[in-house]
């Protein structure tokens, strides 16, 4: 345990950003989960939509910094190929 005062409001700022960051990363998670469900059941209209959120999901976690531009791109990649191949 620090016992300088910068030092313990460091690691108060620090374990509020890492619980937001996961939070966040959390939400992310879920909303590719109800995409990849909703293309393995061949909804391609729901599927369609919930694409539309998760890319502005992982758009806003790319600019906050918790999540690197370019897999975030090849998630969104990946799942556009997916949408556009169902039938």
């Amino acid at each position: 345990m620090p016992n300088i005062k910068s030092a313990k409001k460091r690691v108060l700022v620090t374990e509020t950003k890492n619980a937001r960051n996961r939070s966040a990363l959390a939400e992310v998670k879920t909303s590719v989960r109800k995409l990849n469900a909703a293309i393995e059941n061949g909804e391609k209209a729901n599927a369609q939509e919930i694409f539309r959120e998760t890319s502005k999901l992982l758009d806003q976690a790319v600019s906050a910094g918790r999540m690197h531009l370019n897999t975030a791109a090849n998630k969104k990649s990946g799942f556009a190929k997916r949408i556009n191949a169902m039938a």
